[in-house]
């Protein structure tokens, strides 16, 4: 049976290449360090999803960003500015090395700060996540610790749940930043014509 773990040991276990289940400002997701490729391959084996359907990134300031070599072009900057913290994430070009590692195969990666302060903290302390929302691919996302035990109580791999109460949010928006155009990958909490106007 997974077990319900506190910060400290969500932190511990991430830290150790472990998968967590986490609460972010949406839904409940499951979570793996970007210093441990092992972690993240097990997330995709968890979540039964395509190796091909890259995995976001949690970060927790634009610090990490940098540290990740990331070139951030001046309109993910204005969407960033708009909406983070928030149900937002947006996907730019990356080194190879960084898509290769969440699943990428169009060198690119999509990033988010939630605005959820429990996450940000193991966030803070262990370096950028790896962050997927906690359930079988094409599945409705879990909402709570309770949710994440039941839908994964036959299978292994993830190795604690942080339990942050129920998250009832819809789930981010994916948006995809290209040159000087853009285009919506995902529908989420963020409308289209909200994007739009700060972009066009």
């Amino acid at each position: 049976m997974i077990h319900v773990v506190n910060s400290e040991e969500a932190v511990r276990l991430l830290s150790e290449g472990h998968v967590v289940a986490v609460p972010t400002d949406t839904v409940y997701g499951l979570a793996a360090s970007l210093e441990h490729p092992r972690a993240i391959e097990r997330l995709f084996e968890i979540k039964r999803r395509p190796l091909t359907l890259a995995l976001p990134v949690i970060i927790e300031s634009f610090g990490s960003i940098e540290k990740l070599r990331v070139n951030w072009p001046e309109q993910a900057q204005r969407l960033s500015d708009a909406f983070w913290p928030g149900a937002l994430t947006v996907v730019v070009a990356v080194p190879y090395e960084l898509a290769d590692l969440v699943g990428s195969s169009h060198d690119t990666a999509g990033f988010r700060i939630p605005n959820d302060e429990l996450l940000l903290d193991v966030a803070r302390r262990v370096g950028p996540l790896a962050v997927s929302s906690a359930n079988e691919h094409g599945d409705e996302p879990c909402h709570s610790a309770a949710d994440v035990m039941t839908d994964f109580a036959q299978r292994d791999g993830i190795d604690g749940i942080l339990d942050g109460g129920v998250r009832s949010g819809e789930v981010s928006t994916v948006v995809e930043i290209s040159g000087t155009t853009w285009r919506v990958l995902r529908s989420g909490a963020i409308k289209e014509d909200e994007l739009a106007r700060v972009l066009d």
